[in-house]
């Protein structure tokens, strides 16, 4: 474990160090370099390994492309340049290399959909920044069907391979002010996956994202390494929602190597994701891996199964390992956040080696979400079942929020959860105790020391 540690430590304060750029770097980009661009070139494809797990599906290997264009830019920060980024990706596909050129910036002030992707590298050296039109973007960017998403561009296709080194700016600060004064306005995502397959994407920088940074919908067999995100709100309006991935209809997804400095969950399992594979993460600031929330819309079937969570670091969060479930009664968590009534299954879920510091509960299983009643959620049990669930390998502290309990494992019914097990859970609260709420579960088959209070959750 303390190897582990180190080593995931060592490797989020490097890249931190190495691929986080002041808020000053961040604008300033491209601006030095007008008139004396850097020498065009493109970037190595990276070599990426599964270690030390692999994914039920190998990362696909494509060949080596042999048509390079490269995309035009006014440079200015001023002027869209989607039209050029549209050529080039028209030019290059299927078979060609593109490239966002190093010292250059691109300004992105129209929807982009980019479904059409086939056997293609985009290769970003650049800084991209999407323009802060919030009213353009709420009227034009590409709604999902799930809660209240939208995105800056869809991206799908087959065997898309994206990296480089550079860095995709959301311009989120006019998003976060404008979420204050209206919970309703509709925030794009970064990063909006729509059909993707065989592909890859990594070594990037990601930065201020309005609302999630990806969401990956209706996609398999993809591979997320190396990436870098980051964004905090400059003024009092926290950046909210900012979830650094979100799956949801996709199977055979890995996220791994990845440092992740936010406000909500680090990872979240969205309805019907399945065969996913999670290792070797830096979270900072957020909700913890979460499968969730599930249950939240009546006729809807949710399934989240055969996820693997390893090696993940987890600092000043909410929670480190969470399952969130909509009781079977209206429940509202906020104005633009509410359901209940959906059912489903949740199943074959172990998160494994976990590092607890400041957490405020390092376990949270919730058959309650979104409803602080306790009775009106036992009077509803949950339809949707969760079996066959492991946690293992945890140790650290958690904060003084919920103090004695280091976790809670809260089912609405005896029928809805089986065959959870907490075992080598070495986490103490700041005051030395590893109490935890059990609600409907066998206790003998968790490590920790069941007894505590139902205090309500969110």
């Amino acid at each position: 474990m303390r190897f582990q540690l180190t080593t995931i430590l060592a490797f989020a304060s490097a890249t931190l160090t190495a691929a986080n750029p002041t808020w000053e770097a961040l604008q300033n980009w491209g601006k030095s370099s007008a008139g004396k661009s850097a020498p065009e070139h493109t970037s190595p494809r990276p070599s990426i390994s599964c270690h030390p797990k692999t994914p039920h599906v190998s990362p696909h290997s494509p060949p080596t492309r042999t048509k390079v264009c490269y995309v035009n830019s006014h440079n200015d920060g001023v002027t869209d340049d989607s039209t050029y980024i549209l050529d080039a990706l028209h030019s290059c596909n299927n078979g060609g290399h593109v490239v966002f050129k190093e010292g250059t910036k691109y300004l992105i002030g129209t929807a982009l959909d980019l479904t059409f992707l086939e056997h293609i590298d985009i290769d970003i050296q650049s800084y991209i920044q999407f323009t802060n039109d919030t009213t353009y973007w709420q009227a034009n960017s590409f709604r999902f069907v799930f809660q209240n998403v939208t995105s800056f561009f869809k991206l799908g296709g087959n065997d898309v391979q994206i990296y480089g080194g550079g860095t995709i700016d959301g311009n989120g600060q006019v998003w976060y002010d404008l979420y204050a004064s209206n919970i309703y306005a509709l925030r794009p995502v970064l990063f909006g996956l729509d059909g993707l397959h065989n592909s890859a994407i990594s070594n990037l920088v990601l930065r201020y994202s309005p609302e999630y940074y990806h969401f990956v919908a209706n996609s398999t067999n993809v591979v997320f390494d190396n990436i870098n995100i980051a964004g905090a709100s400059k003024s009092a309006n926290v950046a909210k929602n900012t979830d650094g991935w979100d799956t949801y209809r996709s199977s055979d997804i890995t996220i791994q190597n990845s440092v992740i400095n936010n406000g909500d969950d680090c990872v979240s399992f969205k309805p019907n994701s399945t065969n996913i594979l999670i290792q070797n993460l830096w979270c900072n600031g957020s909700h913890g891996i979460s499968v969730g929330s599930l249950g939240q819309y009546v006729g809807e079937y949710d399934i989240v199964e055969n996820i693997y969570v390893f090696n993940v670091s987890m600092h000043n969060a909410s929670d480190g390992a969470r399952i969130k479930v909509w009781p079977n009664t209206p429940s509202a968590l906020s104005g633009d956040l509410q359901g209940g009534g959906g059912s489903g299954r949740v199943q074959n879920i172990t998160y494994d080696t976990l590092i607890i510091d400041a957490v405020d509960y390092a376990i949270e299983v919730d058959q309650c979400y979104g409803q602080s009643n306790l009775t009106l959620c036992l009077l509803y049990p949950s339809p949707l079942t969760i079996s066959d669930v492991v946690f293992k390998n945890f140790v650290g502290k958690t904060t003084k929020k919920y103090q004695p309990e280091i976790a809670t494992f809260a089912c609405s019914s005896s029928s809805a959860c089986s065959n959870i097990v907490a075992s080598g859970i070495s986490v103490l609260s700041p005051n030395g105790t590893n109490k935890a709420y059990c609600q409907n579960v066998d206790e003998t088959k968790l490590d920790v020391e069941c007894g505590g209070s139902y205090l309500g959750f969110n």
